[in-house]
């Protein structure tokens, strides 16, 4: 063999190896990253409940509405209020609104948020401590993403690893993973993992950013480096022959 058929399977070689690493590294790259299943923002809700029972008479806001901690949502009327008046038990001062004439009471927001829902419109009977309505607390948005992993992938989940959220309207924001959970099903990791996002907060109010939005989440696993999915498909060949 000459030389330059020599030189020419050198080069031959180095060729094939740097397409077999070249390979190799984007199979590893593509592991780094895993796509939901399924994802959505959500936020923290409270209800808002009634201190006497009685019938809603004026409903004073809507779902989406924003609120802030003190504000009124509905007005009951209460015959067990106007007696509890009547016998001193409980003074006008002590609840919010009172009408003494009326036998009416409001029931307002305890804390700063938008309206989820309205449980009781007008004319329904409320129970005492039944709820009036539920509130999306301000500043609490976050997205539940669930993800199906293997095992290894499982592993590689951590907290405050990066997230990539894509929003209806195809724009895409940061966040990180702040909390995991996991139930195992036929040897597949189901995780929900809960992300934060300041972009989420800073934009609370618009009309994407609300509970309910369905995004697609893009999670950064670990990485293990460049022939770390290499390895692993040679152990997995390597278990198979029971070595």
């Amino acid at each position: 063999m000459t030389w330059a058929s020599r030189l020419k399977l050198l080069a031959g070689l180095v060729v094939v190896l740097a397409v077999v690493a070249g390979c190799t590294i984007v199979f590893t790259q593509r592991q780094n990253a895993v796509q939901s299943a399924t994802a959505a923002i959500e936020a923290e809700t409270l209800t808002v409940g009634a201190v006497y029972p009685g019938t809603v008479v004026d409903q004073l806001v809507q779902p989406g509405d924003t609120v802030a901690a003190g504000d009124p949502i509905v007005v009951v009327r209460s015959a067990q209020l106007v007696r509890d008046l009547e016998e001193e038990v409980i003074t006008a001062g002590e609840l919010d609104g009172v009408d003494v004439d009326a036998g009416t009471y409001r029931i307002v927001a305890t804390v700063d948020g938008t309206v989820d829902t309205v449980d009781t419109p007008v004319g329904d009977f409320i129970t005492g401590g039944g709820t009036a309505a539920t509130i999306a607390r301000a500043g609490s948005l976050t997205v539940a993403a669930q993800f199906v992993l293997s095992p290894r992938d499982y592993g590689r989940v951590a907290t405050g690893a990066a997230v990539d959220l894509l929003l209806p309207d195809d724009d895409t924001i940061a966040g990180h993973v702040s909390k995991i959970e996991v139930e195992t099903v036929d040897g597949q990791a189901k995780a929900t993992v809960t992300v934060a996002s300041d972009a989420l907060t800073a934009g609370a109010g618009s009309a994407l950013l609300q509970p309910g939005t369905p995004v697609r989440a893009t999670l950064q696993l670990a990485d293990d480096g460049p022939l770390a999915g290499a390895g692993d498909a040679l152990r997995d060949f390597l278990r198979r022959l029971g070595l």
